[in-house]
């Protein structure tokens, strides 16, 4: 039997000797056979020639290299694709998830999960990356036909199968928590508390956070779509009521509201009912075209191993 363990990095040259000394230490709590999938999404910095560093050390670690940066989702794809285990952890990897969780869900994936989530007790965040977290977990859970649950992300173990049917999903937006639960096998949770980043800023910035927020909610639901237009359809029931009453006092010859106040309001309330309309529908209309032109996720340009660097210095 044999573990892999998929960790995206992305420009964290400062964290690595960290990760690996956490790592090593927990493997030695596993008596199973492991692999280390190490996937450069795209770094800048010098993230590969430290990675490079650790092949002799560690003959068991794998490093692939995408050719560009294509984000967090698609690096875990990335690794899954390559992965040869009967079962894969996803941890990120800058060790707020941390490694010695590992032996806690190979248990429990030996007793016969076929997915094991390590699920938050707390988080030593700063209060506003809590606030939205917890903000987009409640706005999913309402929307999402398949929510997840409230204090889990990326981190967790999924069995081969598991592996195989996220790779063979044909969709680009992904939101690998929610095809999680969409898959719908047997799960249970290893609990756990999340630390504070050991070193430097989160490459998960909000800008990039939003955007996997919105992955995630129109990639699960079409919820938004309906509440448009129940909106839309309530607010044309107002105005029509609105409107028959303002009929009816003008030909009675009732007084009535004079000037540009009401109509002025009406015109920008209603435009800005039909702006988040469209938006929301150009959302949709987005990720469709993104399926439509059949892209790959992530390109990997080569695969360096302790063996082929073995092969390039005969």
């Amino acid at each position: 039997m044999m573990l892999s363990i998929i960790i995206p990095i992305y420009n964290e040259e400062n964290i690595i000797d960290n990760l690996f000394q956490e790592l090593l230490e927990t493997i030695k709590k596993i008596s199973l056979d492991v692999e280390i999938l190490v996937i450069n999404d795209g770094s800048d910095d010098n993230t590969l020639e430290v990675l490079q560093s650790y092949l002799e050390k560690i003959p068991y670690l794998k490093i692939i290299n995408l050719s560009r940066n294509f984000g967090h989702q698609a690096a875990y794809m990335a690794g899954l694709s390559v992965a040869q285990g009967d079962a894969a952890v996803m941890l990120d990897g800058d060790l707020q998830d941390p490694p010695s969780v590992i032996p806690e869900l190979v248990k429990k994936w030996q007793t016969g999960y076929e997915v094991v989530v390590a699920a938050r007790k707390s988080r030593k965040e700063n209060w506003l990356r809590r606030l939205l977290f917890y903000l987009f977990h409640k706005v999913f859970s309402f929307l999402s036909d398949y929510p997840m649950p409230i204090h889990t992300g990326m981190y967790c173990l999924i069995n081969k199968r598991v592996g195989l049917e996220l790779v063979n999903l044909s969709e680009r937006n992904r939101f690998i928590p929610g095809l999680r639960e969409w898959l719908g096998f047997k799960t249970t949770f290893v609990w756990y508390d999340r630390d504070k980043r050991l070193k430097g800023k989160p490459k998960q910035t909000l800008s990039k956070l939003f955007k996997l927020a919105c992955d995630a909610i129109f990639s699960f639901s079409y919820k938004p779509l309906r509440i448009s237009l129940f909106f839309g359809l309530l607010i044309s029931l107002f105005s029509f009521s609105y409107g028959s009453i303002l009929t009816i006092q003008r030909l009675l010859k009732i007084d009535y509201v004079k000037g540009f106040t009401t109509p002025t309001v009406a015109i920008l309330f209603l435009s800005g009912v039909i702006l988040i309309s469209i938006g929301i529908m150009g959302e949709y209309l987005g990720r469709i075209y993104d399926e439509v032109k059949h892209r790959p996720i992530y390109i990997i340009s080569d695969v360096i191993s302790f063996e082929t660097i073995s092969i390039k210095n005969k």
